[in-house]
C-alpha cells in the first residue's frame, strides 16, 4: 500500500484516505539532579575563585573610593563623589589617559603589522625556524621586572644605546631617551613593541595552521604569487584571530603599567609624557597615602575598560561569535 505526503507538516494518508499517526519525535529530556550535582561540583570551585578575586574586590574598591582612606582600619571619613569628581577635573589623569589612548593606538598601528610580516614569513618552510621563533618569543617570556631594568639601564644618558652611538661617531643622534618628552613615549612604544610582538606572532601562527593548504596549493596552480595568496586567502581568513590579539592589546594597554613604572618610575613618567591611569593611580593613591582615592581611580580604569571591552565585544567580535554558534534551540 503506497503512502503519500499531502503536504509538509500535515499526516500521512494512505491510499484509502485514512489518516495514518504522525512520526514520534524524540522527547526532551529535562536536566536530572546527578547532572545538575556534576554542574556544580565542576563549576562551583572556579565560580567561587571568579567571585573572591575579581567581583569582590570591585566592589570593595568601590565601597572605598567613597572615603577618605588611609589603608588601616575602619573608613569612616566618607566623601560621597568627591573623589571621583577630582579624577575627572585633574588635568594629570587627563593626561595619563590621553597617553593610554595614544599607545593602545600606536600598539595597533605598530605591533600588528609587524607581527603579521613575521608570521607569514615563518610560516615558510626555512632553515632554523624553529629556533627564529623561539627567539622572537623569547622577550615575551622575559619579567617585567628584568625587561624594564635592563632598557631603563641601556637608555640612558651614559647607557649602552648611547655609547654605541658614539663608538659609531653618530654623536649627533645621542639623545635623553627617557625624560625628552618627543622621545620617551617613543622609546616606550619601541620596548613594547620587543616585548609582545612574539605573543602576537605566536598567535598568528597558530591562527595559521587552522587554514587548509588546499587553498594555497589552489591558488599557486592558478598562477598566483606568493603574496598575491598571502592577500587574497591567509589574511582574510586570518582576521579573526587577529581581531582577538587585537582585543588582547587593547585591554593590554589600557592597563600598562610595569614596564612604565619601572623604567621612568613615579615622577619621570608623568614630566616625560609617558604615564598612564594605572600608574597615577599608584602615585596619588598607594604612594600619596589616600587608598580611598586610589581605589575609585580603580573604579574609573575598570568601567573604561569595560565599556570599551563591551563596544568591541558589540562591533567586532560579534561576526566570530555568531558564527561559532549552531542554530539549534
Amino acid at each position: 500500500m503506497a503512502l503519500t505526503h499531502e503536504a509538509p507538516g500535515d499526516r500521512v494518508r494512505d491510499g484509502s484516505g485514512v489518516q495514518a499517526p504522525p512520526p514520534l519525535r524524540p522527547r526532551r529530556r529535562g536536566i536530572g539532579w546527578a547532572q545538575r550535582l556534576e554542574i556544580v561540583a565542576l563549576s562551583g570551585p572556579a565560580i567561587l575563585v571568579f567571585v573572591g578575586f575579581v567581583i569582590f574586590p570591585v566592589v570593595m574598591a568601590a565601597y572605598y573610593g567613597f572615603y577618605r582612606w588611609k589603608g588601616f582600619g575602619k573608613p569612616t571619613n566618607f566623601v560621597g563623589l568627591d573623589n571621583y569628581v577630582t579624577i575627572l577635573q585633574d588635568t594629570a589623569f587627563h593626561e595619563a589617559l590621553w597617553h593610554n589612548a595614544e599607545i593602545l593606538v600606536l600598539s595597533l598601528v605598530l605591533q600588528g603589522p609587524v607581527a603579521v610580516l613575521l608570521a607569514l614569513l615563518l610560516n615558510r618552510r626555512m632553515r632554523g625556524q624553529s629556533a627564529i621563533r623561539i627567539l622572537i618569543f623569547v622577550p615575551y617570556v622575559i619579567a617585567e621586572v628584568i625587561a624594564g631594568t635592563a632598557w631603563a639601564l641601556m637608555l640612558q644618558t651614559n647607557g649602552a644605546a648611547n655609547d654605541v652611538l658614539r663608538g659609531l661617531g653618530l654623536d649627533a643622534f645621542v639623545q635623553d631617551w627617557l625624560a625628552n618628552p618627543k622621545l620617551a613615549i617613543w622609546s616606550l612604544m619601541f620596548i613594547l613593541t620587543w616585548k609582545y610582538v612574539g605573543f602576537a606572532v605566536i598567535l598568528f601562527l597558530a591562527g595559521m595552521q587552522n587554514i587548509p593548504d588546499e587553498l594555497s596549493e589552489a591558488s599557486a596552480v592558478d598562477g598566483a604569487s606568493f603574496w598575491q595568496t598571502q592577500r587574497h586567502i591567509t589574511l582574510p581568513l586570518l582576521m579573526p584571530t587577529i581581531r582577538i590579539w587585537a582585543f588582547l592589546s587593547i585591554i593590554g594597554s589600557l592597563q600598562l603599567f610595569d614596564l612604565v613604572y619601572i623604567i621612568w618610575g613615579q615622577y619621570v613618567a608623568s614630566t616625560a609624557g609617558t604615564s598612564t591611569m594605572a600608574t597615577y593611580m599608584v602615585t596619588e593613591g598607594r604612594n600619596a597615602g589616600n587608598y580611598g582615592y586610589g581605589n575609585a581611580v580603580a573604579v574609573v580604569l575598570f568601567i573604561i575598560s569595560m565599556i570599551i571591552a563591551l563596544v568591541y565585544q558589540r562591533f567586532v567580535l560579534r561576526r566570530d561569535t555568531d558564527g561559532a554558534l549552531t542554530g539549534g534551540r
